[in-house]
């Protein structure tokens, strides 16, 4: 069954004349009536009863009627969907977040992003870093915001800015005296882990042991209880200076090594990508990510 034959019949129905439905389909109607004939020919008996001056549906091609009907407008909204893809009339990119990176660089982006192309929605989820990798490799994520110091060969990943690490602490800690903080001067002190903060892994690409030997104290995965823990003074934590931070929380700059991190676009090379996806890839290289730059908190 021919998806041209099922067009003709629903015309066919529609108008009960072989010339009008030909007209219709703008065809002309010799090559309507051999459609109709071979579509009875699979569906074994007449569609139509032919009368010299009336047209109308045989037993069969009323039981088939609903259902080749279902065929032609489930093609058309296929259509229509396709073209309204293709056309970025409607689409949805599935943009993966590691944990740890904040908002505040991406809003200005997606609001950028939503001007322009209002009617692709844009899925956000977020997860610990190789988790966000491992999605994108098997294809859940269109696309993926990462800062880990190395990824697989087949990933593709395009810079878009860099962010220092800092220690965050209570007012009153020694360390608002200091300037920036030499990384050893964490050594012995309360600690709170942020159990997805991928740093260590950038000491581990560097080939050097990390300097402190902190006292944990508490960990967690989210962010507000470790902030909170944070300002109630139960200890320091080493933080991306761009994510955002609780009313009060102080940062310094961390030194002896100074780190910090790329946080880049990815996809994974090779695979195609869809219409919304190119656009969104696009305005992320024109994009300005500096301009939106934060200071660390004082």
């Amino acid at each position: 069954m021919e998806m041209n034959q099922v067009r003709y019949f629903v015309a066919l129905c529609e108008t009960l004349n072989f010339t009008k439905a030909a007209e219709a389909c703008g065809v002309a109607q010799p090559s309507l009536t051999k459609a109709i004939q071979k579509l009875e020919e699979e569906l074994g008996g007449p569609l139509f009863v032919r009368e010299r001056t009336l047209t109308h549906l045989s037993d069969l091609g009323r039981l088939m009627r609903p259902h080749l009907e279902a065929v032609f407008h489930a093609s058309e909204s296929a259509k229509l969907e396709a073209r309204s893809f293709n056309t970025l009339e409607k689409g949805r990119v599935r943009l993966g977040v590691m944990c740890t990176i904040g908002p505040t660089r991406l809003v200005g982006f997606l609001k950028r992003f939503r001007t322009a192309l209002p009617s692709v929605e844009v899925a956000l989820r977020d997860a610990p870093g190789r988790e966000v990798l491992a999605l994108l490799m098997e294809g859940e994520l269109d696309c993926a915001l990462l800062g880990l110091p190395d990824l697989p060969e087949r990933v593709e990943a395009r810079p878009l800015y860099q962010e220092r690490y800092t220690v965050a602490f209570a007012p009153g800690h020694r360390f608002e005296a200091m300037d920036v903080v030499p990384l050893a001067e964490l050594d012995q002190e309360d600690y709170l882990n942020r159990v997805n903060c991928e740093y260590p892994q950038h000491f581990d690409a560097l080939g050097i042991p990390d300097p402190a030997d902190v006292r944990v104290c508490y960990e967690s995965e989210r962010e507000d209880w470790i902030q909170a823990m944070i300002l109630a003074g139960l200890g320091c934590a080493v933080m991306p200076e761009f994510l955002p931070m609780l009313p009060g929380i102080a940062t310094r700059p961390l030194i002896e090594p100074e780190l910090s991190r790329t946080v880049s676009l990815a996809s994974v090379a090779g695979r195609r990508h869809s219409p919304a996806l190119r656009e969104f890839m696009a305005l992320a290289r024109r994009y300005d990510w500096g301009g939106t730059a934060q200071t660390a908190a004082a």
